[in-house]
């Protein structure tokens, strides 16, 4: 049988076990978070280099990993980069892939 005070010992580990769990959990999907906004920003960058360089923003994102030196794991994240005319800043969005897609 057991008594209040191992029932109380193992409650407590239990929950310190649990709380570091969410704590990792939690530092892992900032760090996913940081990088995909890095992969997001570089994408950025090259457009407005292009755009100051050329005038206009490139129609693909191709164009931008041929001139502007652009490149990020494509086995990690999925680049949307829809550009609409080369006088306006194109709608880029960056998720990150899992094992089985996009997140």
């Amino acid at each position: 049988m057991i008594t209040w005070k191992e029932a109380a010992v193992i409650a407590g580990t239990a929950a310190l076990l649990i709380g570091g769990w969410q704590m990792f959990s939690g530092v892992d999907r900032a760090e996913k978070d940081a990088q995909t906004r890095m992969v997001t920003e570089a994408v950025r960058d090259a457009a407005l280099t292009c755009y100051a360089v050329e005038g206009a923003y490139p129609m693909s994102l191709d164009y931008l990993c041929d001139n502007y030196g652009l490149a990020y794991d494509e086995n990690r994240y999925r680049v949307t980069y829809d550009a609409f005319s080369s006088n306006l800043f194109p709608e880029i969005r960056v998720t990150e892939m899992n094992q089985g897609g996009a997140r």
